[in-house]
């Protein structure tokens, strides 16, 4: 029987800006979230199962951490892993299970979404920047190196996941992000038509694989419970975030 959720509002939250260091989820117990200028880590006291596309540690791994370092907005290089390498060391944090990303958007707007059901629970945030906005599927400049700007969107759902299961979920929350930037009319200044994403973008989904829930999700498209809230709390973080950038 299929089922709807509409009636239950979906907010985001945006705890750094009121001078708030320190972000506990109530969904997921197991995941800390800190900021310090210019980073916010976070945290889990056990290894969850990754796909991202992190500029360190990216692909499928096993992660504890995830960081996002705020970088100058004309930030650019051939080696970001390696700049970033360096971070790591001075944070004192495991190379072997962090996964680490880059932005120049403003770390003390991120927004955070939460959402628990029987087969799992969902941590969302992102942090938005969009002076470099892009569409995809349109010709453009393009840059050998690492260039700054970045909506990066960072997922934890405890549950179980296939690894399909896992990049169906990117997939969706991809989809999600190119709505919110729609509906905000977010325009690629080369194509001067609305934009999909940035020209860096970057997304860090991680499932705990709790033996304590019994079903393993095998897809997370949006006809799945799963893909559906998913989708709900990735439009709502990235809109929120992207909808405050310029403000204090």
């Amino acid at each position: 029987m299929s089922q709807s959720h509409d009636k239950d509002l979906v907010q985001a939250v945006q705890p750094f800006r009121s001078g708030v260091a320190h972000f506990r989820a109530s969904s997921i117990e197991h995941v800390d979230v800190y900021y310090e200028e210019p980073t916010i880590l976070m945290t889990s006291d056990q290894h969850w199962d990754v796909v991202s596309n992190a500029v360190y540690g990216g692909g499928f791994s096993s992660a504890s951490a995830a960081v996002n370092v705020r970088v100058p907005l004309d930030y650019a290089s051939d080696t970001p892993a390696f700049d970033y390498v360096q971070w790591l060391q001075q944070g004192k944090l495991s190379e072997q299970h962090t996964a680490g990303f880059m932005t120049a958007a403003k770390l003390t707007h991120a927004a955070f979404c939460e959402w628990t059901d029987d087969d799992f629970a969902l941590l969302v945030m992102a942090t938005a920047g969009t002076s470099n906005a892009a569409r995809a599927g349109m010709n453009r400049v393009t840059y050998a190196g690492y260039h700054a700007g970045t909506i990066n969107v960072f997922i934890w759902i405890d549950g179980r996941m296939s690894q399909a299961a896992m990049v169906n979920a990117m997939m969706t929350a991809t989809e999600t992000k190119c709505s919110a930037l729609a509906d905000l009319q977010i325009i690629d200044k080369e194509t001067n038509r609305i934009a999909t994403g940035t020209t860096t973008d970057a997304m860090f989904l991680a499932a705990s694989q709790a033996t304590t829930y019994r079903h393993e999700h095998q897809y997370a498209g949006t006809a799945t419970t799963l893909g559906c809230q998913l989708a709900r709390l990735v439009y709502q973080s990235i809109y929120t975030a992207v909808a405050t950038q310029q403000q204090d």
